[in-house]
């Protein structure tokens, strides 16, 4: 069982919670006094008839605006109802389970006055497999994901729509079927559940656990690479990654040579080669793959932080019997991590690629055949295949342009700096499955290239490799449709069969 007390959540915690490999998850006994005593201060305001934002008046620019005790209900439902309007595909399942993962553990801090009941709808449903219909479309990051959050809860009170057993139902028939009562939201909690930036640190948390197995495939497709162009490891050495002390760079340098040890391709050429220096391509894989393992670092730094953090606005602190607003709900610091991990990922990209195409092209591939077939002319090889992978590398290009860069002021000019951290989420997302194709192109080629230095064998690392690789994929003789084995390995990437 995964108990919630508002703790920092791993990446690798949320990927599981978001795959239903966890088990049970349920709130801690400190969670709920918490959030038993956050509430105690909200029904106190309302009691005194105390104006509070967020518990007793209008939203953002209507924030000046009293409502009476009488219509607080009705405030939280048109709350739920107006904002739900998102458009677009919707979040898959495991993005809208990690949303209420976090959502939950969030309100589990207990600065948000919303009683337990809301926090324990939100696990039952995760536990039932009800996942809230949510719109990918319509965040802007602050203040927090309020369309994908709304989905959310209008699913909660029985509202909307939702999946649930393989089937698109009304979010009421969901509930019934799963056996869960919906909520009738009380004064504070429909802002409580809206006010956040679990769609987008939910939808990025998944992206970046992808991205960090992405990583450590590429080192391994750029070992391969290295083996069956006959280059050389040399610009690996620990001494060099010693005189440059960049973490990542000294972690990828270190695996390079575990993947090349006992290479009987590279003892096959030691004394005799005529080459001084490697393409950049192969000798600088420290340096850029390093460079890109620091900035996904970076990123999940930021993600897991934020899963731990409360993001609500108003904040209500029960042990001074005060409710303050701030701007927590503002998504920069996601927004900036996940639009650096894209461009780490494009760089990942490029350089992946200029290695495909050292290992198809007959003027560079040190005496491998054209395209990587036996039979260049009446076969084409891997020819398209290297064609694919810069298509796919153009689209990342564009989708790597930063979305944090970018503001438009929003609800009247009250929300006048926004994060567009959604964006940021939804586009690393396209660039992890895009590249993901790209290493699986250079994992192909490498492999085939490798059959053409039998029956030397490569260094223990690389020939593990090798193995997984064709357990799936069997040697290109003749031509066929790559289609299924490039989307095969990437698969295989994504399941961390190459770290």
């Amino acid at each position: 069982m995964l108990q919630l007390d508002g703790q920092r959540l791993t990446l690798g915690q949320i990927a599981d919670v978001a795959r239903g490999g966890a088990g049970h998850v349920a709130l801690s006994a400190g969670a709920r006094e918490r959030m038993e005593a956050s509430r105690r201060t909200v029904e106190r305001i309302v009691a005194e008839g105390r104006v509070v934002y967020g518990v007793n008046t209008g939203f953002g620019k209507l924030s000046d605006i009293s409502i009476p005790a009488e219509e607080l209900r009705e405030l939280q439902l048109n709350l739920v109802r107006s904002h739900a309007c998102g458009i677009g595909p919707p979040l898959n399942d495991e993005e809208t389970r990690a949303m209420l993962l976090l959502r939950a553990n969030v309100l589990a801090l207990g600065y948000s006055g919303a009683r337990p009941i809301v926090a324990e709808t939100l696990l039952a449903m995760l536990d039932r497999n009800v996942c809230p219909l949510i719109p990918e479309k319509g965040s802007v990051g602050a203040s927090g994901d309020l369309a994908p959050l709304a989905h959310l809860a209008l699913a909660c009170i029985g509202e909307g729509e939702a999946f649930h057993g393989g089937e698109r139902l009304p979010g009421a028939e969901a509930l019934r079927r799963a056996g869960i009562t919906p909520l009738c939201l009380e004064a504070k909690e429909g802002i409580a559940i809206l006010n956040g930036t679990q769609a987008l640190t939910a939808v990025g948390a998944l992206a970046l656990a992808r991205a960090e197995r992405l990583a450590y495939a590429a080192d391994t497709a750029g070992a391969m690479s290295l083996e069956a162009l006959r280059d050389t490891p040399a610009a690996f050495d620990d001494r060099i990654h010693r005189a440059r002390p960049h973490r990542g760079q000294q972690q990828v340098a270190a695996h390079l040579r575990e993947l090349l040890i006992d290479s009987e391709i590279r003892a096959s050429h030691l004394e005799n080669d005529p080459r001084v220096q490697d393409a950049y391509s192969l000798r600088c894989m420290p340096q850029v793959h390093g460079a890109a393992r620091d900035a996904l670092a970076y990123a999940r730094e930021a993600a897991e932080t934020e899963t731990g953090s409360a993001t609500d606005n108003p904040l209500v602190f029960a042990d001074t019997d005060e409710v303050l607003s701030g701007g927590n709900f503002h998504g920069a610091p996601l927004a900036l991590a996940f639009d650096t991990a894209a461009i780490a990922l494009v760089h990942l990209g490029n350089i992946s690629e200029r290695r495909t195409e050292r290992l198809v092209n007959p003027d560079l591939s040190e005496g491998l055949p054209a395209f990587l077939t036996a039979h260049p002319g009446t076969s084409s090889g891997m020819m398209i295949a290297q064609v694919t992978a810069v298509a796919l590398l153009n689209e990342s290009k564009v989708l790597a342009h930063p979305a944090s860069t970018d503001n438009l002021p929003t609800s009247g000019g009250k929300e006048d700096h926004v994060s567009m951290g959604m964006t940021a989420a939804t586009k690393l997302r396209t660039i992890v499955e895009n590249i993901e194709h790209v290493v699986a192109i250079e994992l192909l080629c490498a492999a085939e290239g490798l059959e053409y230095r039998l029956p030397l064998r490569p260094g223990r690392g690389v020939l593990r490799a090798y193995e997984t690789l064709r357990r799936q994929v069997p040697r290109l003789t003749h031509d066929r449709s790559l289609s299924p084995d490039i989307q095969r390995i990437a698969e295989a990437i994504r399941r961390g069969d190459f770290d």
